[in-house]
């Protein structure tokens, strides 16, 4: 995990991996305190809500329906400040995609890390204001192309270019429909995204179950966000459908935590697990006496074999030693050495 930011390295799990509360409460203060002490034990590293007042998000003319159901899901000032202060005292990460500048000028000193829902990838008056607390920013590109993820990096860096030198971002990939049917999750994009950017990648997940997320895992993404709920039983929000619960995040991590072992190192060496077993001597092939060979002799390819173990010379060196002669008698199928043979 070393290429991982210190902004968003996880200190318990194999990756930092957010709970995402967002509006599963569904406007009623007494179920998040619930869904926030249950995500605190799932063992995320950060807890996660939205923050949002209806009138200021959508449009009660364009489309009424929409801004009344943000109103239902609006919580309180106190009761958002109560979250963060509960979230805090577990020694968790508290997170909020805020979606309405007044509302970040009061949550802000709760925030470790921003984080810029899809919807708010193109609102650069947002991005401006999040920028401007100078804290870590996570950004989420679901509905988003190349040109519009540059666009809106760029405009970030303008604000404060400590964004891009100190690589105070990262990129989500995402996909912004739910469910996200398996063929339109793209994981590849995560790649893609590294390569463009030279940024930290994640993913936040929007299909059902967990497959998604560990094979995004398996690709690199360091940082994971999936929805979370007590129970997808006779829940009609939509985002009960793809959140997981407290007993699935902890497997989930736990399976994370094995997956991290499977992957290893990068480098390609002789492993310890290897070496301990002597697996270098008892797999490979070494240079053997064919039959007895006399002291003075031509080594030739009918007097020498490659058989395990690999002891004396490496079987590699076959042809390095044809020519050579023995400096003193080799019995059949004894090992053969350099100082048995002249330079």
């Amino acid at each position: 995990m070393d290429d991982v930011s210190d902004y968003f390295k996880s200190r318990w799990n194999a990756a930092f991996f957010i709970a995402e509360i967002g509006g599963n409460h569904e406007g009623s203060y007494d179920y998040a305190l619930k869904l926030c002490d249950l995500a605190i034990e799932s063992g995320a590293d950060a807890i996660k809500f939205q923050l949002y007042r209806g009138d200021q998000l959508v449009s009660s003319v364009s489309s009424s329906a929409r801004n009344a159901h943000f109103k239902t899901f609006e919580l309180s000032r106190d009761q958002h400040i109560a979250l963060a202060e509960r979230v805090r005292a577990a020694g968790r990460c508290y997170m909020a995609s805020v979606w309405d500048t007044e509302m970040l000028a009061w949550i802000n000193p709760y925030v470790e890390i921003h984080k810029v829902g899809s919807g708010d990838l193109t609102c650069y008056p947002m991005l401006k204001a999040l920028a401007a607390t100078g804290k870590p920013i996570i950004l989420s590109t679901g509905l988003a192309n190349i040109d519009e993820i540059r666009s809106a990096l760029d405009f970030i860096e303008s604000q404060d270019a400590s964004y891009r030198t100190d690589k105070k971002i990262a990129l989500l990939q995402c996909t912004s429909t739910y469910p996200t049917p398996p063929d339109a999750a793209n994981l590849r994009v995560i790649a893609t995204l590294r390569d463009s950017f030279e940024l930290e990648v994640g993913y936040s997940d929007h299909t059902a179950g967990t497959d998604a997320i560990a094979l995004a895992y398996a690709l690199g993404a360091r940082i994971l966000e999936k929805h979370f709920t007590d129970t997808r039983e006779g829940k009609i929000f939509r985002d009960h459908e793809i959140s997981l619960t407290k007993d699935e995040v902890q497997n989930l991590l736990a399976s994370l935590r094995h997956y991290e072992s499977l992957l290893g190192s990068a480098e390609k060496t002789l492993t310890r697990a290897e070496a301990d077993a002597e697996h270098e001597i008892s797999f490979r092939r070494g240079l053997h006496a064919g039959r007895r060979i006399e002291a003075g002799e031509v080594l030739t390819e009918e007097n020498v074999v490659a058989l395990r173990p690999r002891k004396g010379l490496c079987a590699s060196q076959f042809y390095q030693v044809l020519g050579q002669r023995a400096v003193h008698r080799i019995e059949r199928l004894a090992p053969i050495n350099r100082e048995d043979l002249t330079s």
